[in-house]
């Protein structure tokens, strides 16, 4: 059916509708969820078009050789953990891959037995869901801003910045030679190199960019990637250098509950969070669509620096 022919259809179903229900019909077709599928926005189908691109470069799990202290730790965790790229795999393609056969949700209790209990999955990478969320809801307009993720691994959030956000400037800084190649893949051939910049580089080698930094964007960037040690030497390069007021800086998990696990009294001592930054609270609820998961919208936390 051409748009002529559709929307001669729509036009005589509304017609036909009883007077009394004409506003809550139009009402439903302005709000319902139930149309989401048929209203995927362009910036929604370039960014699923990147994923398809990095997907066949990487393995299942998106994981390279040197994440090896990754690996590691996700293995090490007491509930058994898979790595699942939310950028890469949604909601509808993780099941699809469980109908292949080429993934489970389940783990078996006893081998051979009939009882198994859920995996938990984990994503170093926001969805595509949840960047909307981000840049539509969580952060205000970005004009003329400077964006810095740490640890910008498959490039999720520079792309997301770039399509949803008036942003000047987009910096990936990526510890991981393999993930800087497939970014920088990305953003040549989608045209994106008028505003991102992909650094090859510890983020704690880059204090000049983290000074003039506007928005800071930090997901599961520390806790896997790296020693107790070096978490807190990171953090505490961080804190030190990220101290434009006003500033603001997106975490996930909570700052708090990622210092929580490092366990070092010494040091929490010396990193004063309430002389540093203050929580802005979000509206999680603001964003509630058929395909987002509350609880992984609940994860994302804005902090102002003072």
């Amino acid at each position: 059916m051409n748009f002529n022919d559709a929307k001669n259809e729509i036009l005589q179903v509304l017609s036909k509708t009883e007077r009394q229900h004409l506003p809550k019909l139009l009402e439903w077709l302005k709000t319902s969820d139930d149309l989401d599928d048929f209203l995927v926005d362009n910036q929604s189908v370039i960014l699923q078009s990147i994923a398809e691109d990095l997907r066949v470069c990487l393995s299942l799990e998106a994981m390279v050789p040197s994440e090896s202290v990754a690996i590691q730790k996700t293995q090490q965790k007491p509930h058994p953990t898979v790595h699942v790229d939310a950028f890469l795999y949604d909601e509808e393609a993780v099941d699809s891959l469980c109908e292949e056969g080429k993934m489970s949700r389940n783990y078996c209790l006893n081998c051979g037995s009939h009882r198994t209990a859920p995996l938990e999955f984990i994503s170093h990478s926001f969805s595509i869901p949840e960047l909307q969320f981000l840049f539509h809801n969580v952060l205000p307009d970005l004009t003329g801003k400077l964006v810095v993720d740490v640890g910008s691994r498959l490039g999720a959030v520079l792309f997301g910045g770039y399509l949803y956000s008036a942003a000047s400037q987009l910096v990936g800084v990526e510890i991981s030679s393999e993930f800087v190649k497939l970014q920088t893949m990305a953003v040549e051939k989608y045209g994106f190199s008028d505003r991102i910049q992909v650094i090859h580089a510890d983020i704690r080698s880059q204090a000049a960019l983290v000074q003039n930094t506007d928005v800071l964007i930090m997901n599961n960037v520390f806790e896997y990637f790296m020693e107790p040690s070096d978490q807190m030497q990171a953090w505490l390069f961080i804190s030190q250098n990220f101290r434009k007021k006003g500033a603001l800086l997106v975490t996930v998990p909570s700052i708090q509950e990622a210092l929580a696990l490092l366990q070092d009294a010494v040091f929490l001592e010396t990193l004063v969070l309430s002389r540093w930054i203050e929580e802005v609270p979000l509206d999680y609820s603001v964003y509630l669509k058929n395909d987002t998961d509350p609880d992984s919208l609940k994860q994302i936390h804005l902090y102002r620096v003072l």
